[in-house]
């Protein structure tokens, strides 16, 4: 996921960075120490692959607009857009999400995963690095603790991950209730009272509007440019 060069990056710039900015930074300064042109290079697209580094996508210029809000937030934030825009990594929730707390995850299993609808697709070797750099990336955001063995943690969540999770929700379509029964609020593993509390606090915080009667519950996005095209919610 590299949390520490996404934090190391954002920290050297203002919300008004471009693209370019950022690749000057990654490939021309090298403020994030790379030891050689080509590894800068790579840093930059695959970081560009993850977060897209752009103002111009929503979903960047939403987790920019929120990333200094709450620190402790950011690795799990980092998570949910990447997770938004990787499909591989957004597969793999499904593994993560379905353990019990403390409960083992070999990696084995999440290989057999990703290579249980199309054998032929990887290779043992890519099978091997692919599921540790997922696995990786769960660790880095506390849903996974351990080193060469895995276990299952349930991350320390905030408002600030709350409302991106709302935001992802209204983008996939979802209104109402349905916004803190989608995927997005599940995978924050949360149970609805905690979420409603920290949907208020990011309220309070201006963040979010939230509103909520009995059953009825409202939640709007002020200061945002929402698109006006529903997606269908990717499960």
């Amino acid at each position: 996921m590299m949390i520490e060069e996404l934090q190391h990056l954002l920290f050297s710039r203002d919300e008004s960075a471009s693209k370019d900015d950022f690749e000057d930074d990654i490939v021309n300064f090298n403020i994030l120490h790379k030891p050689t042109e080509k590894s800068r290079q790579l840093t930059y697209r695959h970081l560009v692959d993850l977060y897209a580094l752009d103002k111009q996508v929503l979903l960047f210029q939403v987790l920019r607009k929120w990333w200094e809000k709450h620190e402790e937030s950011q690795p799990i934030l980092a998570l949910q857009l990447a997770v938004a825009r990787d499909p591989l990594l957004r597969a793999s929730a499904e593994i993560v999400l379905q353990l019990e707390p403390g409960e083992h995850l070999a990696r084995a299993t999440m290989e057999a995963f990703l290579a249980k609808d199309d054998p032929e697709r990887f290779s043992a070797a890519s099978l091997k690095s692919f599921a540790q750099n997922i696995n990786g990336t769960w660790t880095q955001a506390a849903y996974l603790s351990g080193k060469a063995k895995k276990y299952r943690e349930i991350p320390e969540v905030s408002y600030v991950n709350v409302a991106y999770a709302l935001f992802l929700s209204h983008c996939h379509g979802l209104s109402g209730q349905r916004l803190f029964d989608s995927f997005w609020c599940r995978m924050l593993a949360q149970d609805k009272e905690r979420l409603f509390e920290l949907a208020h606090r990011a309220s309070l915080r201006g963040m979010i509007n939230f509103k909520q009667a009995s059953e009825i519950v409202e939640v709007t996005f002020p200061g945002l440019e929402m698109p006006r095209i529903n997606m269908s919610e990717d499960k």
